[in-house]
C-alpha cells in the first residue's frame, strides 16, 4: 500500500486484513532474530553468551520488538491521517447518503471506510455490530471505499457497494451490511439473494444501483480516502481522529474516551 495520493494497485492487498499484519511481522520477527543472531559477531562479544542465552529462554522477547516496531509505524501512519483530516474537515463529513446508525446530533460520531470483500473488514464487521448495540448514543457512519477492485466499477466491491446503498434507501441497511459481511463469496448472484432475503425490492434496488447518484456517491468516497491518504480498508474514525489499529477494542476504547 502507499501513502501518498497515487491511485492503490486494485488487488486484495490494497485491504488492511489481520492476517496481513501477521505475515508482515514474520518477516519483521526473522530479520530482528537475524540482526540479533549476527550482533555477537559484530560487536566482537556476546557478553559471555547471557544475550543468546537470554534470547532462547525468551523468545517472546522478539515478538515485543516486531509489535512495538508495527505499532509506532501504525502511529506514524495515523499522524499523517490526522494532519490532512485536521486540514479539510470536509473530508469527513456526513454525506446525506451516507448510510448512518444513531442519532444525528450524538457527542460522539464514528466513521469507517471499509470495502466488502476485505478480509479485515469482514473480520471487524462482528465487532462493529457489537459496538453499535451497545453504544445506542453513539453515531455509526458507513462510507463504502470499494478499494479492491478500484476502477473496475463493474468489480464485485463496487457492486455489493451499489447494492447496500439500495438497500440503505429501502431501509435495510444493517441487515444488508451484516449479511454480505458474512458472505465469502461475493459475486452478483450472492448479492442479489442476500438483498431478497432480507426483503429488499430487487426491482428497485437495480435501478438504484445503476444511478448515476450512486455513481457520483461512490466517486466522492473515494476521492475523500485518497485525499485522506488512507492506506487500506478498514479505517475508523472517532471524532474526526483516526484509529492507529484495526481492533473494534482499541476503538471502542476511543470511543469511551471521547464521550467523558
Amino acid at each position: 500500500m502507499t501513502d501518498d495520493t497515487t491511485p492503490p494497485e486494485t488487488t486484495a492487498e490494497t485491504s488492511r486484513p489481520k492476517p496481513q499484519y501477521l505475515s508482515w511481522a514474520a518477516v519483521g520477527l526473522s530479520v530482528v532474530a537475524l540482526g540479533l543472531a549476527a550482533a555477537p559477531y559484530l560487536s566482537g562479544g556476546d557478553f559471555g553468551g547471557k544475550v543468546r542465552a537470554y534470547l532462547v529462554a525468551h523468545p517472546e522477547v522478539l515478538d515485543e520488538v516486531v509489535a512495538a516496531r508495527q505499532a509506532k509505524a501504525d502511529a506514524g501512519t495515523a499522524d499523517q491521517i490526522n494532519a490532512a483530516a485536521r486540514a479539510n474537515p470536509a473530508l469527513l463529513a456526513v454525506d446525506a447518503r451516507d448510510p448512518a446508525i444513531g442519532p444525528a446530533n450524538a457527542k460522539v460520531t464514528v466513521v469507517e471506510f471499509f470495502d466488502f470483500r476485505c478480509p479485515g473488514c469482514k473480520a471487524t464487521a462482528p465487532g462493529v455490530l457489537e459496538m453499535i448495540q451497545s453504544h445506542p448514543d453513539v453515531r455509526f457512519v458507513f462510507k463504502d471505499w470499494a478499494i479492491i477492485d478500484r476502477g473496475d466499477p463493474t468489480g464485485p466491491s463496487h457492486y455489493a457497494a451499489r447494492a447496500a446503498q439500495a438497500a440503505n434507501r429501502q431501509g435495510k441497511y444493517l441487515p444488508v451490511f451484516t449479511a454480505l459481511m458474512a458472505e465469502p463469496q461475493l459475486t452478483p448472484a450472492s448479492i442479489d439473494q442476500i438483498l431478497v432475503e432480507n426483503g429488499v425490492d430487487l426491482a428497485q434496488a437495480k435501478a438504484v444501483m445503476a444511478s448515476a447518484d450512486v455513481s457520483a456517491h461512490l466517486a466522492a468516497t473515494d476521492a475523500a480516502a485518497l485525499a485522506l491518504r488512507l492506506q487500506g480498508t478498514p479505517t475508523f474514525f472517532i471524532n474526526g481522529v483516526a484509529s492507529t489499529t484495526i481492533e473494534p477494542a482499541d476503538v471502542t476504547r476511543q470511543i469511551e474516551a471521547a464521550r467523558r
